[in-house]
Formats: structure tokens, sequence, C-alpha cells
């Protein structure tokens, strides 16, 4: 006698009847087949609609404590690098790609395509293929929808909802609630299952955009390596999910297995090196100018000093050699 299972029965168990267990996790793992699957599939009690909502108004409340940079020429080439990746990847919803004013090592993605990336991310990468990585990581969180799909689990399991409060965690700074949103912790906190299939999408991504996959490795060994010789170095978002031993050899597979070599890759551009600099003279400006705040101001009296004294005072100064500085800001922005 064939039993049957009911409908609601399947929800519960986290069957999906559109998907053929096999099928679909080969064609996850085709980059060939990239567009043209549906890598979100999955059990979820939230509507594509319901996510891009829920996600604008968590991205209104970043923007609200975070400090946005403005900078048209940083803002326009980080979006350009997200939006190529969004546009070689499984994202069936647009993308809004922002930078934060920040050090800290970070970037996270919101449900719905609300993109953040810090700017300490970009000067700790060396190349425009280390940025694309980390950004193709977080656009596969997306595009799977591993925020929706965590806190359905959560639901399932009949684990309690919780505001998410301005206490730091997953996104390094945290973000502060508003009081119309109540958010589940699986938003922003992945099973090692949804981030080893962020790792293994992502690395597809930045691939079939022409970058170099090994650079999202180099990166996470570079990182980790950083985070053993000084720890707490990093944002939390790292602390909290590590870029362990085993997942790194993991994304070594991946790249031997899935991807096929290619002649050549994109590994960084003079846009980037242009725009890491322009990111450490505006951080070091900001430095200096944090100093000067803090440091007493002298007042000269009306009359101190003699003319004398300031007439050999400017000479001085005209007697000393004038630098100019090479078109690089004189360092290797690396």
């Amino acid at each position: 006698m064939r039993r049957t299972i009911g409908l609601n029965s399947a929800l519960l168990l986290g069957i999906s009847f559109l998907a053929v267990p096999g099928f679909a996790d080969d064609k996850k793992k085709d980059p060939d087949a990239i567009g043209d699957r549906d890598v979100g599939k999955g059990v979820n009690f939230y509507s594509i609609e319901k996510e891009i909502g829920l996600g604008k108004q968590l991205a209104q409340e970043v923007e609200r404590q975070a400090k946005i940079i403005d900078d048209p020429v940083i803002a326009e080439y980080v979006n350009r690098v997200g939006q190529n990746l969004v546009r070689n990847s499984d994202a069936k919803v647009p993308f809004t790609i922002k930078v934060i004013d920040a050090e800290d090592v970070n970037a996270f993605a919101l449900p719905g395509g609300f993109f953040f990336v810090y700017s300490g991310l970009i000067l700790k990468a060396d190349t425009e293929a280390e940025l694309a990585g980390v950004m193709a990581h977080e656009i596969a969180h997306v595009a799977a929808r591993h925020g929706t799909r965590q806190a359905t689990r959560g639901q399932l399991a009949q684990l309690a909802t919780i505001p998410l409060i301005f206490m730091g965690g997953w996104t390094g700074y945290g973000i502060r609630q508003a009081a119309s949103i109540l958010v589940p912790v699986g938003f922003l906190q992945f099973s090692r299952e949804f981030e080893g299939e962020a790792d293994m999408l992502g690395l597809q991504y930045m691939y079939k955009t022409g970058y170099d996959p090994g650079a999202f490795v180099d990166f996470f060994e570079k990182i980790e390596s950083l985070e053993k010789k000084k720890p707490g170095t990093l944002s939390k978002v790292f602390s909290t999910h590590p870029p362990t031993d085993a997942r790194i050899i993991k994304a070594q597979q991946n790249i031997q297995q899935l991807l096929k070599e290619r002649p050549e890759y994109v590994v960084t551009t003079s846009e980037f090196n242009d725009v890491k600099a322009r990111l450490m003279a505006f951080h070091n400006r900001r430095k200096v100018d944090s100093k000067d705040l803090n440091r007493p101001q002298l007042k000269k009296a009306p009359g101190s000093g003699s003319s004398a004294d300031d007439k050999d005072s400017k000479s001085g100064d005209d007697d000393r050699p004038t630098l100019k500085r090479r078109p690089d800001g004189g360092s290797n922005p690396n």
C-alpha cells in the first residue's frame, strides 16, 4: 500500500515537491546554470515582496545609525563592482549597495538586496578580486534567501522571535530596532550549511564575473592569520563565523572541482587602487582633524612677538624645500 504525505506534513519535514534531491544540488554546482536555477528554494514563510519590504525597513534604520560615505567616486565604484556580481548571480531582487564609513573589516547584506560594505574591508583587501569575493559571498546569502529561510526554520521549531536591538553582533556595529519591526534572530545568523552554500555560490558568481576565485581563499587565509596574531582585530562578523581551515579547504575543493580553469582572470584594477588611496587619504585626514579638535588651542596676545621674528619665521619657511608628492600619494596603495 502506497503511503502519501499531506502538503502540511511535507512542509514541516522541509520537503519541496518542486526540487528533486540530487538534481537541484547538481544545478547549484553548475556555474553555467547561473540565472536558470532557483537556489532560494525551500520552506519559506516570507514572500519575495515581504522580504524586500522588511529589508528596506532595516536598511533605513542602518542608514540612520551609520555614517554612509557619499563621496561619488567611492560610492559609484563599489556599487559598480557589486552590481556586476549581481548580474552574474542567481539573485531575483534588485540590489542597493552603499559604503559605511567604519574601519571594521566587514560587509553584510539584509534580506531583499540591501547591501552595505565597510570602508575597512576595502582598505584591508589587497586586490579588487579579494573585495569581490567577500561581496559575492554576501550576494549569495541574498540570492539563496538564507535570512528568511533561516527565520522560517526557527518558527517551525517554535523558537521565539526577538527584536534586533542595538548591541553589536553579526553586522559589526548592530542595528537599533525600529519599534514596528520584530526580526527573528535567524535573519542575521546563518547555519554552517548556509555559510557553506554561500561560499560555493559566491565562488561561482565571482568566477562568472571574470575574477580569480583563488582571491576568495587568499583573503580569508589572510584575515584568519591576522586574527590569530592579534585577536579582536576583526569585526564580530568574522569572530562569529570564522573562516575555519575546513571551510577554506572546502572552498579550494569547489574551485578545483566546479570551476574550469581559464587562461586569465581579473585580479585587480587601477580603479581599485585609486579608490583605496582615496579612502586612505580620507581616513588619515579624519584622524588628523580629530587630533586637532582635541588639542588645546593657544591664542597669541596682541603685540606679542616682534615683526622681525615674524619676518625671520616667514623667510625660514620660504627657504624650506618644497616636496611634490607622486600622483599615487608616494606609497603603494596596497
